[in-house]
């Protein structure tokens, strides 16, 4: 994580909408002590409107709920909140009838939620990959200070980052993944736990579909005002195990000109990005290469560069594709909460809302 940017003169005031869930509550981890963004308004269910959020909240994370947020009122998810900018944790339905209300009245909306992911106006971003793409927000038909924009999926996040550099360097002709997705992924209470032990679940409902599609979006060039998707074909199995965080991903490509695993390994430990220099939620190094034969592992790998870098290991041929290697990601952190804080702080230091501007 970085803190080298410069601080807004005033932390800006934002809101979690749907703050009671899991994802909802790595974003109230994540904003108590951010350096840039001050949580003042968090939103739930009918059943919690009105009370205390550390009442209504089934606190599902190690550390404690923050006293300050905790004595919050719990809100209606509905435009007109307090804060412009709003974090959405909710689930797809609410999210189809609040984000775009949201953004209309004048919020920008960062959104966690895959319900406008693949909407043409709308950027879907991983800001080490494709800030490029945030000239979308320039299209969309809201006020001077509204907007939308969303983070991929928990596993596309992952994938995208180690495919991009290799993307770019190579160019990708096809790909294969099998994803091994953690428990906190279904959100509370989640798999029951007669399900989840001594057993692994092959089917986690529009998963699949997710992770073949976003990628391309993602990895497209944006041309007159839209995104023209990357275009080769890939192949997703998503499976559910019994992890608790941390998505893992064994991936298979086939790239241009067949390069070897030295340089597929060279591709990936020298990416960086200028695009997220200096934001607070932005790893040092994204992509982080082991040697070892038997990582990267959930319980070891997850939380390396605050969670929200990517591990990448055993590397090497793959007799069908070319190259195939394995790859972690911690899903509610870099694949949920923290990969959206990640979009708003490009969009603050950007200047490219009016309203949210921080100091030079």
């Amino acid at each position: 994580m970085n803190d080298s940017a410069t601080s807004p003169a005033r932390r800006i005031p934002v809101g979690v909408l749907g703050a009671t869930g899991s994802v909802g509550q790595r974003f109230v981890t994540l904003l108590a002590e951010h350096p840039w963004f001050e949580l003042v308004c968090v939103t739930g269910s009918e059943r919690s409107i009105g009370r205390r959020y550390g009442e209504a909240a089934r606190w599902a994370l190690p550390q404690p709920i923050p006293p300050a947020i905790a004595d919050l009122t719990v809100e209606a998810s509905e435009p007109g909140l307090a804060p412009q900018l709003l974090f959405s944790a909710l689930n797809r339905d609410v999210a189809q009838t609040v984000e775009r209300p949201c953004a209309e009245a004048g919020h920008l909306v960062v959104s966690n939620a895959a319900t406008h992911r693949m909407d043409p106006d709308v950027p879907l971003l991983v800001p080490e990959v494709n800030a490029d793409h945030l000239a979308l927000l320039e299209g969309q038909a809201v006020p001077a200070g509204g907007g939308l924009a969303t983070n991929p999926n928990c596993s596309t996040i992952g994938l995208t980052l180690a495919l991009a550099p290799l993307h770019r360097a190579f160019g990708i002709e096809a790909a294969s993944v099998v994803t091994l997705q953690a428990l906190s992924g279904a959100g509370i209470p989640g798999v029951p736990s007669l399900v989840a032990l001594d057993n692994v679940v092959p089917f986690i409902g529009g998963e699949e579909d997710k992770v073949e599609t976003e990628p391309q979006r993602i990895l497209g060039t944006l041309a007159s005002g839209r995104v023209v998707a990357a275009g080769f074909p890939i192949s997703a199995q998503c499976n559910r195990v019994a992890v608790t965080d941390g998505h893992t991903e064994c991936v298979s490509l086939r790239l241009q000109g067949d390069p070897d695993p030295a340089e597929v390994r060279r591709a990936l430990m020298d990416f960086r990005s200028a695009d997220t220099a200096g934001l607070p939620s932005a790893p040092e190094v994204p992509i982080l290469v082991t040697e070892e034969p038997d990582r990267p592992q959930p319980r070891l790998d997850r939380d390396r560069g605050a969670g929200m870098a990517i591990t990448v290991g055993r590397i090497r041929r793959c007799p069908i594709l070319g190259i195939k290697f394995v790859l972690l990601s911690h899903n509610t952190l870099r694949g949920a909460a923290g990969g959206a804080l990640l979009v708003a702080e490009q969009i603050v230091s950007r200047g490219l809302v009016p309203g949210l501007r921080r100091s030079p």
